[in-house]
């Protein structure tokens, strides 16, 4: 159990695909659902209802193996005020540092994750900046660009990851997310009593309630969600779901 979040982050998602800002259904690449073809006009809304922070993934590169969009994210980047990640394809410590040169503060690492010597290596050299995004199917882990299954669970590669000094995890339950059937809280549960370090749930979140559902795991160390396609359908207001959550948290 890590040490508690200050104050429970509510996270947009802007998703890259083919430089515009997208959704998938579970990950899945045939189902996409173009919502911007101006990604930063759409970073600097989120930064206007108030977001703490952005989560910036490039599905392109998540798929192919290094970024593809990061053009379009280093603009997203500088164009705003508040912090921000950055997540696809980084599978090595020269496009780390070349994320981190286009205006992200943080990074996250997910198929390489798997190979220790790399990860060990990658959260020596960057500390708080690298990131560990675990997404997992049914409790195994899923990798590039969630096309692929392994044996591993989830909740034993965070705890592998901890050990060898990640300081962040990003949990995605892939079959919730895209889909606005709720967070998997059970799954949620179990990862943060599995680590010590700071978790922040993906996937599924559809409402205030869930959002308000997630906060009250805040004091075994889940510090935030990311939101997505429940803020692009207009079922979830940001600037309002900020404010239930701050208050419910006391932040």
């Amino acid at each position: 159990m890590a040490d508690v979040a200050a104050e429970f982050e509510v996270i947009p998602a802007i998703d890259l695909r083919g430089g515009r800002c997208v959704r998938l259904a579970q990950g899945d690449y045939s189902r996409e659902t173009v919502y911007s073809d101006d990604p930063v006009a759409m970073a600097r809304k989120w930064e206007d209802a108030g977001a703490p922070r952005l989560h910036v993934v490039d599905l392109d590169g998540a798929r192919q193996g290094e970024p593809v969009n990061l053009e379009v994210a280093g603009r997203i980047a500088r164009a705003i005020s508040i912090p921000s990640d950055f997540g696809g394809g980084v599978r090595s410590a020269e496009w780390a540092r070349k994320v981190l040169e286009e205006g992200f503060q943080r990074f996250s690492i997910g198929t390489r994750a798997l190979d220790q010597e790399f990860a060990e290596a990658i959260f020596r050299e960057f500390g708080d900046a690298a990131i560990a995004d675990i997404a997992s199917r049914e409790g195994r882990v899923v990798v590039a660009g969630w096309t692929e299954g392994s044996s591993i669970s989830a909740c034993d590669l965070a705890r592998q990851m901890e050990q060898i000094g990640c300081r962040r995890i990003i949990f995605t339950d892939v079959s919730r997310d895209g889909t606005l059937t709720g967070p998997n809280l059970e799954a949620m549960h179990e990862m943060v009593t599995s680590v010590n370090i700071p978790v922040v749930a993906s996937g599924g979140v559809s409402s205030v309630e869930d959002l308000l559902a997630l906060s009250e795991l805040g004091h075994l160390g889940l510090e935030g969600a990311i939101v997505g396609k429940a803020l692009y359908d207009g079922r979830l207001d940001l600037a309002e779901a900020i404010r239930a959550v701050r208050g419910i948290t006391g932040s």
